[in-house]
């Protein structure tokens, strides 16, 4: 059977590849999109059952739809956020295709584009958007041997406490995932051990304004580059409860017990860094730093918000951090699971050209890769610290829509236009 022969072809029909999607079809680009199971599927089956969005529902969406049955200022159950992308590709009536998967992408020698090998048969393309976003390949450090016989899972396999055996379970991670789940274990009362490693702490709110606001006016949702060693800091913030500020000296006080980094095994003992209180100390620092630029914005524009003192109050060390847990032995502790929140990795495998470095990671500008014709969008800081958020790349898929088509501008000059405007020698 002969390739199908498609302008672009869009592998992903996540958030990236809805957006795609409808800024190649307001510039009249022929594509399709590639879903290998069910639109905005890891919203859906890949993320803990009480999930909701880490933003409100005014700030985390598309510029073109509102997300129903809910207030502005409600953070969007999962579930819910799988149902706005399917109902956002029928109303910009995307061409996806569910149930395809992508198995390799090669250029064609000596013709324009690329072959595209799928489970339905191949494709010719002049363009590849790989929209698979960063979340693809759940990250267990090789650190504790499966003989141990605990069990260990990743947060992405997660989805409530039942699912949970007996005993304290050890959650390895406070970014936004990792924090979620340990308090939601924590309220389920089991006994439960958080390893915390350096990370950034906003407020959830200040002084009537949710974070997100702060990062629009102060300007750093537009950061264009991560600061210095700063690339993979994780965020702990949480949306859960109707949101609030991610607070390690309270989660100490309900009975949590945190400890620093972990580091290494042997013999059934876990051995954590002595970075406890380090890291908790600077991720207050970070949480005042926000607080006095919120402050220093209100006075400069003479803003009337209300003030709120109590925001900076800081509690007290509790023990943990005084006297920081180095070692856990964990039948001795009765650790019955062991919940690695420890992010993810990319896989582009199918991808089979030069256009990543030696880690592995994307060679891109703003999305546009070495190669000619190969995309990528969806990826943390890709142009902006926006980028990997609902509302961040809906732009960047603009201006990955853009390239493309100027490109096949490019390419559909017609020499024989050109010949008049260059005249004609005299005899």
């Amino acid at each position: 059977m002969a390739p199908t022969k498609i302008d672009t072809l869009v592998v992903g029909a996540g958030q990236a590849g809805i957006a795609m999607s409808e800024h190649l079809s307001r510039n009249g680009v022929a594509h399709v999109v590639l879903e290998r199971d069910r639109i905005a599927e890891r919203w859906r089956s890949e993320r803990w059952d009480s999930l909701v969005a880490n933003g409100p529902a005014w700030h985390d969406r598309f510029p073109g739809m509102e997300f129903p049955n809910c207030g502005p200022d409600d953070f969007v159950a999962k579930d819910s956020v799988a149902d706005y992308f399917v109902d956002y590709a029928k109303m910009i009536d995307a061409p996806v295709k569910c149930g395809v998967t992508v198995q390799s992408v090669v250029k064609n020698e000596g013709a324009e584009g690329f072959r595209v090998t799928t489970s339905e048969g191949d494709y010719d393309a002049l363009n590849v958007v790989a929209a698979t976003g960063p979340f693809q390949v759940p990250v267990i450090p090789p650190m504790i041997p499966d003989s141990v016989g605990i069990p260990q899972m990743h947060s992405a396999a997660y989805r409530n406490p039942d699912q949970l055996p007996e005993g304290a379970v050890l959650v390895v991670g406070a970014g936004s995932s990792g924090v979620q789940i340990a308090d939601e274990l924590l309220r389920a009362g089991k006994t439960v051990y958080l390893s915390v490693g350096p990370h950034d702490r906003p407020p959830r709110s200040y002084r009537g304004r949710d974070f997100v606001w702060w990062l629009g006016v102060l300007g750093k949702w537009n950061a264009a580059t991560p600061p210095q060693g700063a690339e993979h800091v994780t965020i702990s913030v949480s949306g859960a409860h109707g949101g609030h500020t991610v607070d390690f000296r309270q989660l100490a006080e309900r009975g949590m017990k945190l400890v620093g980094r972990t580091e290494s095994y042997d013999n059934g003992t876990l051995h954590f860094a002595d970075d406890l209180a380090d890291n908790i100390n600077a991720g207050d620092a970070n949480y005042l730093s926000v607080l006095d630029e919120a402050d220093a914005y209100i006075a400069r524009n003479g803003l009337d918000l209300p003030e709120e003192p109590a925001a900076r109050r800081i509690g007290p060390d509790p023990d943990c951090m005084t006297h920081p847990l180095r070692e856990l032995d964990l039948a001795q502790a009765g650790v019955g699971v062991i919940l690695w929140a420890t992010g993810f990795a990319q896989d582009y495998s199918w991808l089979q050209l030069d256009v990543f470095d030696d880690n592995g990671k994307p060679r891109h500008q703003r999305g546009v890769s070495p190669e000619p014709g190969i995309f990528f969008l969806g990826l943390p800081w890709q142009s902006r610290r926006g980028s990997s958020f609902i509302w961040g790349v809906w732009h960047d898929a603009k201006h990955v829509a853009d390239q493309i088509v100027t490109t096949r501008g490019y390419m559909e000059y017609h020499v024989a236009a050109g010949t008049g405007a260059q005249g004609t020698s005299a005899a």
